[in-house]
């Protein structure tokens, strides 16, 4: 389930049609990060890159031109090198480039700095990721130095600079059938890889034992790595919203959360999972749990086209006071309750998020209230919670229990579709197949 390289090359075409004319848009790729001594982190490309591109390999640069109504796509990329590919991996090429990508010209990198000068001349908007790369940014001081100073080569730099991400995070909020059949894929995956975690658990397990049944999922299902940091948090640990040591001994009788999801070909799934460690929830932990999925039920039904996941959080943030105000964790009067945000001190976070190519993907919710209208191709979470630490003001019976459940979604013409519905969450589901 690969995204073509038509894919691609629709994505560019898309953006070059709202760039306006004589303007040019430079797009970086990542750099390789150094872990220790002569060691590297894992190599994962700039998403931005990555989105118009699809090409893996650091030390690379996109350059799209406008210019009199026509447009042209140039990337400069690494050359190849014997010595460097026996020592670090195969490098594409220049050749390699314009045979599998459908790009006007492929030059090399080490090219950059003496042609971009004289190919972006005499455009009037020049377009760039600002801030993404710190490296990009020094190089474009450069060439717009060099432009300024061109004059006898009869060069002229750009008048404007605009932040591309205006334009790039608004495309990449809505998703392409392509892009939803891979996102299904990852999905899967990481459905799958919670209920293998859910059958593995017991007592006396370690947290980053759990953290190795779902990555050994992940990748053995095409999913190399997780999308970001597994967090698996037993007892108290839940509590922690990213909790990430994983170090700890699952107890029996506590309540371990599970927030995890994997990468699959550039996008990211988002699945959070609460369940008893010894498969049978206590009463105490059933009762918020119960009141934290009828709270995501609730938001769910909300999610459509027209509504906005302000509207769902303002049900989950009623739902979660009254449910709370009802168990005694909270006391006073519901409406002054709800008007003081009491509910806070137990759910912190937010509702939402979309996700994509990042799992916090991009795209303007128009405010922190979360305001903007959701419309059919946005894929978002909902993940209410309640987490109530050892330390909290309250009967003692409720401490340490830390629930969130945590799907992703996608807005469609009439509704929404549950992507990651194919792992349990009732209660009754949950222990049966922890019982199996």
């Amino acid at each position: 389930m690969m995204l073509t390289e038509t894919f691609f090359s629709a994505r560019r075409k898309a953006l070059l049609q709202q760039l306006p004319d004589n303007s040019a848009a430079i797009i970086f790729a990542a750099q390789e990060k150094t872990r220790s001594a002569d060691t590297e982190y894992h190599f994962r490309q700039n998403s931005y890159f990555y989105y118009l591109t699809g090409f893996n390999e650091p030390e690379s640069v996109l350059l799209l031109l406008k210019k009199d109504g026509a447009v042209q796509t140039i990337l400069f990329n690494r050359d190849k090198d014997k010595m460097q590919e026996i020592w670090h991996g195969r490098r594409l090429g220049q050749a390699g480039a314009l045979t599998n990508f459908e790009i006007d010209q492929a030059l090399s990198i080490n090219a950059l700095s003496d042609e971009l000068p004289a190919l972006v001349s005499g455009v009037e908007s020049l377009y760039s990721c600002h801030g993404e790369s710190a490296q990009g940014e020094l190089l474009i001081k450069e060439m717009l130095n060099s432009l300024r100073l061109g004059m006898k080569k009869n060069w002229r730099a750009p008048s404007v600079q605009i932040d591309l991400r205006l334009i790039l995070d608004d495309m990449r909020l809505f998703k392409t059938n392509a892009e939803v059949a891979v996102m299904r894929k990852a999905a899967k995956i990481s459905c799958d890889a919670h209920s293998r975690a859910m059958t593995f658990c017991q007592a006396g397990q370690f947290e980053y034992q759990l953290e190795a049944e779902i990555m050994h999922e992940f990748a053995s299902n095409g999913a190399r790595f997780a999308a970001y940091n597994t967090i698996v948090g037993g007892g108290e640990n839940a509590c922690i919203l990213h909790y990430t040591e994983n170090e700890s001994v699952l107890q029996d009788g506590d309540l371990v959360l599970i927030d995890a999801g994997c990468e699959y070909n550039g996008y990211a799934a988002d699945i959070t999972r609460t369940f008893p460690i010894n498969g049978k929830f206590s009463v105490e932990q059933k009762a918020i749990y119960e009141l934290v999925l009828k709270a995501q039920l609730a938001a769910i039904a909300l999610i459509k086209p027209s509504s906005t996941i302000k509207v769902a959080n303002d049900a989950v943030t009623s739902i979660l006071t009254q449910g709370l105000l009802d168990l005694g964790v909270l006391s006073g009067d519901f409406e002054q309750l709800l008007q003081d945000g009491a509910v806070k001190e137990f759910y912190m976070h937010g509702l939402s998020h979309w996700i994509g190519i990042d799992v916090h993907d991009v795209g303007d919710y128009i405010s922190s209230a979360r305001t903007r209208v959701l419309e059919p191709g946005m894929t978002l979470t909902i993940e209410p919670g309640i987490y109530i630490s050892q330390d909290s003001d309250v009967d003692p019976k409720w401490h340490s229990i830390g629930v969130r459940i945590e799907d992703d979604l996608l807005v469609t013409v009439d509704g929404n579709e549950v992507l990651t519905d194919s792992v349990v969450k009732t209660v009754a589901d949950i222990e049966t197949l922890m019982a199996s």
